[in-house]
């Protein structure tokens, strides 16, 4: 999240040197702030597991109500590991009645998937 409270952009993957690989090119300060900090919450073990469900949901999103029973931890803390998510910039929610829905940010999975590309 931005000191400002808002969720950070996701950096256009088109400007040019956003997302060389880390062994081609430094990477520009705006887009090192906001990857990093997708990077800080996807470093959370429940956190990468959320996201890895909710990457792979059919149809692209998810129900938290689907997300909670596959943890033995609280609502609350899922709500809480949620929230870090959104607040990256990795997924968005969308409340529909009493249920929220997540979706991935593509566009910002390529980018962090395109920093860490190297070749061999």
């Amino acid at each position: 999240m931005s000191k400002s409270g808002q969720p950070l952009a996701v950096i256009d993957v088109n400007a040019a040197g956003c997302c060389a690989p880390l062994a081609e090119s430094r990477i520009p300060s705006e887009a090192a702030g906001t990857l990093a900090q997708a990077f800080k919450a996807l470093g959370d073990p429940i956190r990468l597991q959320l996201m890895s469900m909710i990457a792979s949901a059919p149809g692209g999103e998810i129900c938290v109500c689907d997300l909670t029973p596959a943890f033995e931890i609280s609502g609350p803390t899922i709500s809480h590991h949620l929230k870090v998510l959104k607040e990256s910039g990795l997924v968005t929610a969308e409340r529909r009645a009493s249920w929220v829905y997540y979706r991935a940010r593509p566009a910002l999975l390529r980018q962090l998937s395109a920093l860490l590309d190297v070749d061999d």
